[in-house]
Order: C-alpha cells, then structure tokens, then sequence
C-alpha cells in the first residue's frame, strides 16, 4: 500500500487513525554544525553521524508533516515562515524552517535551528512545523503541547530535540552532580525501550538542577506517543558525553 494510500485509509492495525507515526530524538549542540565547530568537528562525527540516521528513519515512514519539538522561551507553535540564526555561535550562517520562504519571519530557538539544520541535510522534505515548549513547563502545558503535536495532520513525524544533563564531571557547564549520571543512564535506558512512563516520570526540579534541556521535549514526546496508542519500539543510536553534557540519539517507531 502506497503512502497516500495510507493516509486515506488510516493504519488498520491501530483501528483508524494513527496521528504520531515515529519519532527521532536528538541533541541540539551549535557544535553539531561544522561550521560552527571549525577544526573540532571531527569530534562530532560519530553524532552527527547518529543523528543523519535517525531522520533518515524518521522521513522513511512517509510522514505527511514533521513536527520540530524543542525547548524555547514559551511554549507553543512557532508559524512560518521563521528562521533561526548561529551567529550567536559566531557563524554568519541563517538556518529556514521552510526551503525558499519568502522571508525570515519568526525566530526560531536554537534547538528548533539546529533541528531545521538536521532535516536540511536530507532530499525527502515532507511539510514542517515548529512546536517550542518552556523548560519550566508543567504537566498541564506538556499534556496540550502534546494532544497539538498528535493534532498536526493524519501521519506525524516528530524530530524532537533535547539534551541530557550537563553536569558530567568538573568542566561540564554545570560542574559536576553525582546525580548526572543515574539521569542520564535512565534517560537512555527509556529512550532505548520507548519507554514512556519512564520518561514521564523524569523529575522537572531535579532535571532543571542537572540543567537537562530535554525533559520537557521528551515528556511531550512521551504524552503524544500514548496519545496516538498501539505500541512503540525504541532503538538508542548514541550515548556520549563529549562535553560534559549528555547527548543521546534514538529512533522510535510503531512495535
């Protein structure tokens, strides 16, 4: 059955319609450009790497839109068109939601900028939409964000952008938190099982001390993914600490 197809009929094996079909989740460091990187990007490789995999994943499910989900300064839709900027990160270098908008529009978070720049480095270009979600944001916010998500169209992809903890010994950002790394090997361990409850359980106190920007991305993740119903299988494609901050790679899609 083709695509289109699909999307007529809906996926019978779920009983109709399936809104979040697959998910990828990956980190947002500047440093995952090259260009921001400069001579250091070989450092990243193995990440970027992951990453390109991951959406490669994710637009091979033939989704008829993706949804880009990372922190910002509010929560809710970014509309196009909208354009996020590294020259914070000292690169002249403009990332577009949308290829060939007719202008820059809105701003676009840096994790939401380096989620646009992720789905730039692939042909298959199905619509995008941009969801930022407040680091602070509480059980309710996350519930609406994540019933907006599932709301998107008949088949969604979710590229989803977080960070682990950044506290991973005395040069992290953070400095260094005992507590890191039991974080973060839960985080992992969840994201590796599409485990949802585990992810919704992350602590948003304890996650806002060890300065993990994925919570609250993950959590919607988590509540769109039990939302849509059937089962989820998760593979984890990377899990390192460069910098003293976590970054893993997963791909989720229909068990």
């Amino acid at each position: 059955m083709t695509g289109s197809a699909r999307r007529r009929t809906g996926d019978s094996r779920y009983g109709g319609r399936v809104p979040l079909v697959a998910a990828a989740v990956c980190p947002h460091p500047p440093l995952l450009v090259p260009d921001v990187a400069g001579s250091a990007a070989p450092e990243l490789d193995d990440l970027r790497a992951a990453c390109d995999t991951a959406v490669r994943r994710l637009l091979a499910t033939d989704p008829d839109i993706v949804v880009l989900l990372g922190t910002g300064p509010v929560t809710g839709p970014i509309r196009t068109p909208a354009t996020g900027s590294l020259q914070p990160w000292g690169v002249d270098l403009d990332v577009p939601l949308v290829p060939d908008q007719p202008d820059r529009g809105a701003v676009l978070p840096l994790s939401l900028t380096i989620g646009a720049w992720l789905l730039a480095r692939h042909d298959t270009r199905p619509p995008v939409t941009a969801v930022q979600v407040a680091a602070d944001a509480g059980p309710a916010e996350l519930a609406a964000l994540a019933d907006e998500v599932g709301a998107a169209g008949d088949r969604v992809a979710s590229l989803v952008l977080g960070d682990g903890s950044a506290c991973r010994g005395e040069k992290a950002p953070g400095y260094d938190d005992a507590r890191a790394l039991p974080y973060d090997q839960r985080v992992a361990a969840a994201l590796a099982d599409a485990d949802l409850d585990a992810l919704l359980d992350l602590d948003p106190v304890v996650s806002t001390e060890l300065k993990a920007a994925g919570r609250a991305p993950w959590q919607v993740l988590a509540g769109a993914a039990r939302a849509a119903g059937g089962g989820w299988r998760g593979e984890l494609l990377h899990d390192s600490v460069p910098y003293g901050v976590a970054y893993f790679v997963a791909s989720w899609e229909r068990a």
